[in-house]
């Protein structure tokens, strides 16, 4: 097997598949379960494991869970709590410019030690006097703090010859959270702002190799290509389709609809669907509903409450990120917030680590306890776990629109240089303030 097959090898990783066949209301019988343990070895193995992905999407799910969490946009909007209507401030062009600065900047700062645990993250930055973090990460560092540490200089995403650690770059690496964000911005500049999933989908198919995906997005390309349609595509033997892959992508659909979370949430509907379901889908809209209302002003806590806005009020991220918005209020320390974050989810299991909903709690928390402080923000995103560059990528762009791009800390858009490379068809390599004039571009008028 070639090492490219991860995400593609159905018995590797089926008992994902019953895990999130469970959490969204099905009950596996004992039989079935005895199946999925006592899979056969050899050339058997993956055709024995496609079926019992069948027999499990033929599960019936629980009617009242099913009910709370629908994939329909419809359905999204009749769950919806109400939102206070946003009045637009402040300069839009610097705000887009923020907020592509600030999801570049906080990308880069969690790339290094994605994957790591906490323990390990912290421990680093303990022994390199970065704790709190106030600084990019290097890999420059004493031999034995290198070993202590497992420090590595790479390879990096996407078989860069390196990891991006501050030392070893001149402009912003490519990653996938931004790749997406400049996939968009292609979408948007070729369909127009009616585009369609199939849109999105044949936007994958000419516009991103397979191996730059990953999970949920990599099973739905395989999927496409195999002439499945969205939605199809999202939940065809994916046992990742609630992953934290499709609140990555959305941050764009926010910065084309300044102060209008709900047209937001519906591009960001449109493009979630191809690859997730349920609280997969409400990530993305949640995600773009936070970058549009960033253009508002207010709090933190208010921005989370209307991208909160746009997903069902009973859903499972509803519910964790409600929690997240009680500790603040009940005066909880961010450590205290992120212990138990830890406590329900573990960060060494792969299915919680990649979920969507751990991180999009650690995204509320980062927004919440760093205060309008964007090295604080994207500092406690990266400390505290789980996906790092996701998560620190999301909070700084958000907080990169709310705040404006001259706002923004030398410290962290000087070494960007205004340069970002990626993997996407026809962008090699780009001027990040040249993204954000066409971005403005895009906006409806």
């Amino acid at each position: 097997m070639l090492e490219q097959d991860l995400w593609l090898r159905a018995a590797d990783d089926i008992a994902w598949e019953l895990r999130q066949a469970q959490q969204e209301g099905r009950t596996i019988p004992q039989e079935l379960q005895q199946q999925i343990q006592n899979l056969p070895s050899g050339g058997s193995r993956e055709q024995a494991a496609w079926k019992l992905y069948d027999a499990i999407a033929q599960l019936p799910v629980d009617p009242a869970q099913a009910a709370r969490e629908p994939d329909d946009l419809d359905a999204i909007r009749a769950l919806r709590p109400q939102s206070p209507p946003l009045t637009l401030s402040g300069d839009v062009e610097d705000r887009v410019l923020g907020g592509w600065l600030g999801r570049c900047a906080g990308c880069l700062l969690g790339q290094p030690v994605e994957s790591w645990t906490r323990a390990r993250i912290q421990g680093l930055l303990k022994e390199t006097n970065n704790y709190p973090i106030a600084r990019y990460l290097s890999s420059d560092l004493p031999e034995e703090v290198r070993k202590r540490w497992d420090v590595t200089d790479g390879p990096g995403p996407y078989d860069a010859l390196h990891k991006n650690w501050i030392n070893l770059i001149d402009c912003m690496r490519e990653d996938d959270d931004t790749n997406y964000t400049v996939f968009s911005l292609k979408i948007l500049e070729r369909v127009g702002r009616d585009f369609t999933s199939e849109d999105v989908a044949v936007g994958w198919l000419t516009s991103l190799p397979f191996l730059l995906t990953c999970s949920a997005e990599r099973v739905a390309y395989r999927n496409l290509a195999n002439l499945v349609p969205p939605p199809a595509s999202a939940s065809l033997r994916n046992p990742y389709r609630e992953w934290i892959g499709a609140q990555i992508r959305t941050d764009l659909y926010g910065w084309v609809n300044p102060c209008d979370p709900e047209t937001a949430a519906d591009m960001a509907w449109r493009d979630a669907r191809i690859s997730h379901t349920k609280n997969g889908i409400y990530g993305a809209m949640f995600a773009a509903a936070m970058s549009a209302a960033a253009f508002g002003g207010g709090t933190p806590a208010a921005i989370l409450r209307q991208g909160l806005g746009q997903i069902p009020a009973h859903s499972r991220l509803t519910a964790a990120v409600e929690e997240v918005l009680q500790w603040h209020a009940d005066g909880l320390s961010a450590e205290e917030a992120v212990e138990r974050v830890h406590q329900a989810w573990d960060e060494t299991d792969s299915f919680d680590w990649c979920h969507v909903i751990p991180n999009a709690m650690l995204v509320a928390m980062a927004l919440l306890w760093g205060e309008c402080d964007f090295t604080r923000t994207i500092g406690l995103a990266v400390e505290c776990g789980f996906d790092t560059d996701c998560n620190a990528a999301t909070a700084g762009s958000v907080l990169g629109v709310l705040l404006g791009a001259k706002a923004l800390p030398a410290q962290w858009i000087e070494p960007l240089a205004d340069r970002l490379q990626t993997g996407v068809h026809g962008y090699p390599e780009a001027s990040i303030s040249d993204l954000a004039r066409r971005t403005v571009a895009l906006m409806k008028r």
